[in-house]
């Protein structure tokens, strides 16, 4: 049973699997996208009745551009239909959607509605849905100290600061730019892989992981709150001892 008074703040998801649901089902890989699109809708949703606070699922890394013309479309042609089904409920629900990764350089027809749902969302103080699109997290730790030195340069910082964790931390995507989104308590990976394929390198240096063989779109609320409840029965020391 669930522990509402210990519900992780953060949790953050790798949605794997989609491709390979699609082939068990002898279906294209766009039918497997368009399913895990039906399945994130349902965590989303989830997500908000537990008490999470804040939600971010691996859309689209920096390596997935590696897959074919055919496939890639078609996801960012789901990033469209998902904002142009979901938004007003979402606002409707205060959720907040924030993006993490490099979006702009994503078809132009997804960046707008990408940056719409970014525009109708900014003011509501619910859930916060960060959607990691674009993304990669070596990328991201590379951006974070170009835009220090430039910084530094311009004189926006002091040519002799010292250069710590918390200033590194407030040029992630994490950081500033998104309203400092703490690290995750707990990351998830979906279809039986353990790794993190790039993601939150930085920010899960003390995260707790789950993993499940569920393939993304047969990722139930029910799975959700099982991997939840296996996330409480955990002893988080942050490298201390009791």
């Amino acid at each position: 049973m669930i522990d509402k008074n210990r519900i992780p703040t953060h949790v953050a998801i790798i949605m794997d699997g989609n491709g390979r649901w699609a082939a068990k089902r002898g279906l294209p890989k766009m039918a497997g996208h368009n399913a895990g699109m039906l399945a994130m809708k349902e965590i989303v949703k989830a997500s908000d009745i537990l008490g999470v606070k804040y939600l971010t699922v691996y859309a689209f890394s920096t390596e997935n551009w590696k897959r074919s013309q055919e496939e890639v479309g078609g996801i960012f042609k789901l990033v469209v239909k998902y904002v142009d089904s979901e938004l007003a409920e979402l606002h409707q629900n205060n959720v907040k959607v924030k993006i993490l990764g490099d979006y702009k350089v994503v078809p132009k027809v997804a960046v707008d509605r990408l940056e719409k749902s970014l525009e109708t969302t900014q003011n509501n103080t619910g859930l916060q849905f960060n959607i990691a699109l674009n993304y990669g997290s070596r990328a991201e730790i590379v951006r974070a100290v170009n835009n220090i030195k430039k910084d530094v340069e311009n004189g926006s910082l002091t040519k002799d600061i010292e250069i710590t964790e918390e200033i590194i931390g407030r040029y992630l995507y994490t950081g500033d730019e998104n309203g400092n989104i703490p690290d995750p308590d707990l990351i998830i990976r979906t279809s039986g892989e353990e790794r993190l394929s790039n993601f939150m390198l930085w920010q899960s240096a003390y995260s707790e992981f789950e993993f499940t063989d569920v393939l993304w779109p047969d990722f139930t609320p029910q799975e959700y709150e099982r991997l939840i409840e296996q996330y409480q029965k955990r002893d988080r020391r942050f490298g201390g001892r009791k």
